[in-house]
């Protein structure tokens, strides 16, 4: 055994007896101030015997928390993810408990939630003992790292190449134009010290579906063909489709493993973190495709939860931050309450534990996963952090508490920047993001009534009497009655044209709005809803908070509705001819013009109103920061990668579409790793 060998392990017993002897301490501490909580030794009296038993004591609780919380953990795999924040904190009280009944002493005496506090105590302050005694050893440092991040035993010894790996760290909802002012605020110093000195910045443009699950696909997958948005239905199997729904993710991933017959981005030495999709990763975790199948132990969709909080450590202090977070959403809702702030939509209910789950618990789990990956040595690692994306959906995307949000995305990318320079071969780190968010209070709180409301009152179907009573149903209604040349009953409107016929599915993404008809099993033209509902176009068409409408129609194949009778068929939409669709910018008729040609495209496409000079939209959900459709900062994400790799885009290209970033993403692949990335996916002649 070499010299070497031997320090490390008289290091490692010297960390570990000083760990145990502060835990030693705080036990005796925490005895001393807390009523509920004693430790007497056999007679009761001597200061020698007191603090043997808490040395056995702390002792105990190490070895059980080391040996029996893996187990634990493992066995909440079966629980909620978002229970585990609950249960973390009476499992290590519980430990203690366990710890002190074999201790010599005759009684040492905890109240069951005492002895919650002490173990959460004892936990933080064992594991800041045995972090700061690491931190000058870079041994240390990274083996630690690398049990944390991977426990289940996925980690591996790296015998492979020492060209560079990729990671790709997503931020879920940060426009372009976000992430920028965030720098000139210095809310990201991270961000900044790489902007100009190792990184280029680059923006670039979704497709008319801005959101993840369009957006993700084609990055990941090379394909987003037929995503329309975010939930639609499909009439061929009478099912609504939602992109964050595990049935329909992992259908929407064989979709697009079968249209580009290559297994995606991830397929060489790949590790999917946190997404939507797996992108072909061998390592998975917290993947939603595979979160409704029966897959092996190391590819569980949980599975990243297990390695993350089997230790225990780690558990009670993404608790405490969970619950600390629930109390800063619920403190920021009740000031914009009580301040009457507007735009505002309803904060309460489970929302702050969603908000919590999505800012603490699957950012601690993500980060330590993409630890583990890099010093696995893996060659693409593709993870996705939501945070940001979640609280400005409800806060707004300029708000302070979106601000918050990206200072603890810059931090967790520094620690990944940090844990690169532990890893095993030298890593680039990309950063981008799958779409933005563009604020505007919603359409029901502008109008008084929501699209769904709208569409009935269009029909001639009965809306609720509130709804009613609104200055947009007044219009629906004289719309109805114009439309059909004859008076509308007072108590809704329940005149519906000759037949029977099902009513309508009205479904929202954003400020995009989807229409289908049941009934009818083809996507309906502008002639045979015009048959059934004479005054439904029309009266969408004209609504002051809608910006376009988009049909199928027999005579034209499509056309784009706006208001006051404009009318353009898709085929002549164009930069130079934009009719309706000129307040939204350049690319919008080519986005449109592609969504139309999709199968699952609804019977009737409503895209909200947009103000260009505010960059403002209507959200169709109860959202005041939102994305999905056209307009605004929502469609305008970025790309920001090392000087390294080769420029995104040439001169004077605009980087267009997801499937585009997916090709600009493998090539760089292939710049690091060399011809064993395949630089198009089959099929695919427009190569990056």
């Amino acid at each position: 055994m070499g010299a070497g060998r031997w320090r490390r392990i008289v290091s490692q017993i010297g960390r570990s007896v000083a760990v145990w002897a502060v835990s030693t301490l705080t036990m005796l501490v925490l005895a001393g101030i807390l009523p509920d909580f004693q430790i007497r030794s056999g007679d009761g009296d001597s200061a020698t015997r007191i603090a043997v038993t808490a040395a056995i004591g702390a002792g105990a609780f190490g070895l059980l928390s080391a040996l029996a919380w893996p187990v634990l953990v493992r066995l909440l795999l079966l629980v909620p993810a978002l229970v585990l924040g609950l249960l973390v904190f009476f499992l290590n009280g519980a430990l203690l408990l366990v710890a002190l009944r074999l201790t010599p002493a005759d009684r040492p005496e905890a109240a069951p939630e005492t002895a919650v506090v002490v173990a959460a105590v004892m936990s933080a302050v064992a594991s800041a003992t045995g972090a700061a005694l690491a931190v000058r050893d870079d041994d240390a440092y990274r083996r630690r790292l690398y049990r944390l991040a991977d426990r289940r035993g996925t980690a591996r010894r790296f015998e492979g190449p020492t060209t560079a790996g990729v990671v790709f760290l997503q931020l879920d909802g940060v426009g372009h134009d976000v992430l920028v002012r965030a720098v000139e605020k210095g809310l990201m110093p991270t961000v900044a010290s790489w902007l100009g000195a190792s990184h280029r910045l680059t923006p670039w443009r979704t497709d008319w579906s801005s959101q993840t699950g369009a957006s993700q696909l084609g990055i990941l997958h090379g394909t987003n063909h037929d995503i329309p948005a975010f939930r639609w239905y499909e009439k061929d199997t009478g099912e609504v489709m939602v992109c964050n729904r595990p049935t329909s993710a992992a259908e929407l991933q064989r979709r697009a493993v079968e249209h580009t017959g290559d297994g995606g981005l991830l397929t060489v030495d790949g590790a999917s973190r946190g997404n939507l999709f797996s992108g072909g990763a061998e390592e998975q975790a917290l993947v939603l495709s595979i979160a409704g199948r029966r897959r092996g132990r190391e590819n569980r969709s949980r599975a990243g939860y297990f390695s993350y909080f089997s230790d225990p450590a780690n558990a009670v202090r993404t608790a405490l931050s969970f619950f600390a977070e629930a109390g800063r959403e619920i403190g920021q809702s009740t000031v914009a309450r009580m301040r009457k702030r507007r735009p505002r939509v309803a904060r309460g209910g489970l929302y702050p534990f969603i908000r919590a789950f999505a800012t603490v618990v699957e950012r601690d789990v993500v980060v330590a996963a993409v630890m583990g990956d890099m010093l696995a040595g893996r060659t693409a690692v593709y993870a996705d952090l939501v945070a940001y994306d979640e609280v400005a959906h409800h806060s707004g995307p300029h708000s302070r508490d979106a601000e918050k949000v990206l200072q603890r995305l810059d931090r967790s990318a520094a620690l990944i920047a940090q844990i690169a320079e532990q890893a095993p071969r030298p890593y680039r780190i990309v950063l981008l993001s799958d779409h933005g968010q563009s604020p505007g209070e919603t359409f029901r709180g502008r109008y008084g009534l929501g699209l769904g409301d709208l569409v009935r009152a269009g029909c001639g179907l009965p809306v609720p009497r509130k709804a009613r009573r609104t200055h947009s149903g007044a219009e629906a209604r004289a719309a109805v009655r114009a439309a059909l040349h004859r008076p509308v009953e007072e108590d809704g409107g329940r005149h519906v044209p000759p037949g029977r016929h099902s009513e309508p599915l009205v479904l929202a993404s954003g400020n995009l709005g989807l229409i289908s008809f049941p009934d009818v099993h083809h996507r309906m033209t502008r002639e045979e809803i015009d048959a059934r509902h004479p005054a439904l176009l029309t009266t969408l068409a004209n609504h002051p908070g809608v910006g376009f409408v988009l049909v199928r129609s027999e005579e034209h194949g499509g056309v784009v509705l706006g208001a006051h009778g404009a009318e353009i068929p898709v085929d002549e939409l164009g930069d130079e001819l934009p009719g309706p669709l000129a307040d939204f910018g350049p690319g919008a008729a080519s986005a449109v013009r592609r969504t139309h040609s999709f199968p699952h495209t609804a019977d009737i496409m409503v895209n909200s109103w947009y103000d260009p000079a505010e960059g403002e939209v209507l959200a169709f959900e109860e959202q005041i920061g939102s994305h999905g459709g056209l307009g605004g900062d929502q469609g305008r994400p970025f790309l920001m990668a090392p000087l390294g790799l080769s420029a995104a885009a040439e001169e004077g290209e605009e980087l267009v579409g997801a499937e585009h970033i997916h090709r600009v993403l493998r090539r760089w692949l292939r710049e690091c790793n060399g011809p064993q990335v395949p630089l198009g996916v089959p099929g695919d002649h427009r190569v990056a």
